[in-house]
């Protein structure tokens, strides 16, 4: 990853696309929450972490729970984003910080959450804070949407689309769940589950899901035009009834931090 690449996505990556964020991007199964009631003890007298919180998906789906949380995200607009549509639960705090440095207090966490967040973070760093704020023999929980294994018509031409259109497509995807970082920061193998999600698009809505990503040429950009042309076109050859479905699995990594390997 490139020393530009890392510096802009913690902080400015996604300021532009914020409104295409909270109305396109994809939420959660539920389940996610059934794994860490069942294996991490999330309660309603949980205090929990959501870092790298953005606009608050995931945010929203921990206050279902009536666990106290603590939203940390460090880029501006997402965090008011958050603010604004989060502001009617009383157990919601935004906090201006980050994974490195969350300011919140020594061992008061009893889960610390990341969702489509772990890849941005420097990983010892990371770690180090972790362990500082969470309570003795207390979760992490990491999560990612990504595309199912199995060959997808649809996926496979918007996955060729991207990687013709979108210079840093294949840095960004690669960045996600990395086995030896993932090891890196747990100590060891982490806990796994995986869970199924997805969205279904009209165009406006496809187009909208593209553009809520950090690696999609804006407008200006040379590429963005002959991008949403080739969209358009994948759209009108996959469509049923004015729509595709866009699946994706849910990865959810946990575990307590232990000791390096």
């Amino acid at each position: 990853m490139s020393h530009n690449l890392s510096m802009l996505s913690s902080t400015e990556r996604f300021s532009t696309r914020v409104e295409n964020y909270i109305k396109y991007r994809p939420g959660y199964p539920a389940g996610v929450l059934d794994v860490m009631r069942s294996r991490c003890g999330l309660s309603a007298d949980s205090t929990v972490a959501d870092v790298g919180s953005g606009t608050g998906i995931l945010t929203q789906l921990l206050l279902q729970t009536q666990s106290l949380v603590y939203a940390i995200e460090p880029n501006k607009e997402m965090r008011e984003a958050a603010e604004k549509l989060l502001r009617d639960y009383s157990r919601f705090n935004s906090v201006n910080g980050t994974a490195e440095a969350t300011t919140l207090p020594s061992q008061s966490i009893d889960v610390v959450t990341a969702s489509q967040a772990f890849h941005w973070f420097n990983v010892p760093q990371a770690r180090a804070e972790f362990s500082r704020i969470l309570k003795p023999g207390k979760w992490v929980v990491l999560i990612w949407n990504e595309r199912p294994v199995a060959a997808h018509a649809f996926l496979d031409e918007y996955d060729t689309l991207l990687r013709k259109h979108a210079p840093d497509y294949d840095r960004v995807t690669n960045m996600r769940a990395d086995p030896v970082k993932l090891r890196e920061f747990f100590g060891r193998e982490p806990q796994f589950a995986e869970l199924s999600y997805v969205q279904n698009f009209d165009y406006a809505g496809l187009e909208g899901r593209l553009m809520s990503s950090s690696y999609a040429p804006e407008k200006g950009h040379p590429e963005h035009e002959p991008m949403l042309a080739g969209l358009r076109a994948l759209f009108e050859r996959h469509n049923q009834g004015g729509r595709v479905l866009f699946p994706y699995r849910t990865l959810v990594y946990f575990g307590q931090l232990n000791a390096k390997l």
